[in-house]
């Protein structure tokens, strides 16, 4: 089934499944009746739009109650994730998690990994520089890295080593010296002291700073010398070619390709700079690309973005009053993404390592569990757009109109005979009381291949 568009609905598929978490046909068949780059233009500009009501989620799941609970922190995240209008702030609050990696297993205080994660939403789209400062203020960051240790006379490089190893410029592009100048800078940046946590239960955490536990002495950090803090090292950083550099090789493997492409990165790299360091523009720029437009299934999909992507095919958890949204924070967690808990500062090695034998099972016995059932919304829905154009539907182009279905998901010719020969040669397949049930095996055969993995 296809409508009049604007915009090749391939294009949007590709679009949808990188800026968002994919949608099925009958939604990408809406947003392509526009131009191309008004599409990019309204996920973008995500400010006009209002984030997800949550009042009733939190009435209806009084699991919310439990402050000490990371699993409901992670389940919010997820109803974010498959209902917000503003879904690209949710998918590049993804992308910062692991590139800034921090963790609850460590510090075990929810409310501050909730926090971070607001921090994350509300500035990751934002200047980098301001991200940077937002991120060395973070209570969860100070601790996952022992900034709280960090005191003049008594130097912690933790913080100020992976700030420029993992977070800003990466290795090579900066000295020991500077290392140690760096969290020389940083010292008295700190957290207050939690009120006790009984009887009234967890306060939030504050960032503080000592400045009698500052070093005062000067610094030379990246040839710039002084009583440096901070705020100075970071804006040291965001100057830097190798910040611009990094920055823009880790958004075009999130976004483009597990595999970098040097010429893009350097398009990208530029316009961090002629947007004053600003994300939203550099994916501006990422999303209008010829090498974006053409590397569809060419980067493997996250646990997370895999496990939104079924529920959005299944239409299911569109609303606050359903339970089973932390089920899906376990679901991530067995397939190598535990939300909220990454298993170390370097985060979540993507690719390929998804996709080991276990992970893999865990994804397909999902998809399979979600697409072979006929009674979810979106298969009865898919099934009936099916039924309104046929009586009957020869073996071939049912799968074809299932990869449609399921949003233009694309198979190459072997892994689509090998589909056939296993789905058997029945000719035609008519529309009965049976073929919710024969739609369902395609289901399961294409959600269990290799292509499908990928986004």
């Amino acid at each position: 089934m296809t409508t009049t568009t604007q915009t090749d609905i391939q294009l949007v598929a590709h679009f949808m499944r990188r800026a968002a978490f994919g949608a099925p046909a009958w939604k990408l068949e809406l947003l392509a009746e526009q131009p191309y780059e008004d599409l990019v233009e309204s996920l973008v500009e995500v400010d006009v739009k209002p984030r997800p009501e949550e009042d009733l989620l939190e009435r209806f799941n009084t699991q919310h109650a439990d402050e000490e609970s990371g699993l409901w922190t992670g389940a919010r995240w997820f109803y974010r994730m498959i209902n917000s209008e503003r879904v690209l702030e949710e998918k590049v609050a993804l992308f910062w998690h692991n590139r800034f990696a921090t963790g609850i297993a460590k510090s075990n205080v929810n409310l501050m990994m909730r926090a971070h994660l607001e921090m994350l939403r509300d500035h990751g789209m934002g200047s980098f520089k301001t991200l940077l400062q937002k991120l060395s203020r973070d209570p969860a960051m100070i601790w996952w890295l022992d900034q709280q240790t960090n005191h003049a006379g008594a130097v912690n490089e933790n913080y100020g080593r992976e700030l420029l190893e993992l977070f800003s410029m990466g290795r090579g592009n900066y000295s020991e010296d500077d290392v140690l100048s760096a969290a020389r800078a940083f010292t008295g940046w700190t957290h207050d002291q939690s009120i006790p946590r009984y009887p009234n239960g967890w306060w939030d955490f504050s960032f503080v700073f000592r400045d009698e536990d500052h070093d005062h002495d000067e610094k030379t950090f990246l040839g710039r010398s002084g009583d440096l803090d901070g705020d100075d090292i970071i804006e040291e950083i965001v100057k830097q070619d190798a910040t611009a550099e990094f920055v823009a090789t880790n958004l075009h493997r999130f976004f483009i390709s597990d595999q970098p492409h040097q010429p893009a990165i350097d398009r990208i790299a530029q316009s961090y700079f002629d947007s004053d360091y600003e994300i939203r523009s550099m994916l501006k720029q990422l999303f209008n690309s010829d090498e974006f437009k053409n590397s569809a299934f060419d980067r493997v999909r996250w646990p997370v973005e895999h496990v939104v992507n079924i529920v959005n095919i299944a239409g299911v958890f569109n609303d606050p009053y359903e339970n089973g949204f932390q089920a899906l924070v376990s679901k991530s967690a067995m397939m190598g993404q535990e939300l909220l808990n990454p298993p170390s500062v370097e985060g979540w090695h993507t690719g390929r390592e998804w996709i080991d034998s276990s992970f893999l099972i865990e994804r397909v016995n999902y998809a399979v569990e979600m697409l072979g059932n006929p009674n979810t919304p979106g298969m009865k829905n898919i099934l009936e757009r099916i039924g309104s154009n046929h009586t009957s539907i020869s073996l071939s182009d049912l799968v074809d109109t299932c990869l449609y279905e399921l949003g233009c998901v694309e198979l190459d010719e072997k892994t689509k005979s090998i589909l056939l020969s296993e789905l058997g040669q029945e000719e035609p397949i008519l529309i009965d009381a049976n073929f919710g049930q024969r739609v369902g095996q395609v289901m399961e055969l294409i959600v269990a291949s290799r292509e499908f993995q990928l986004s």
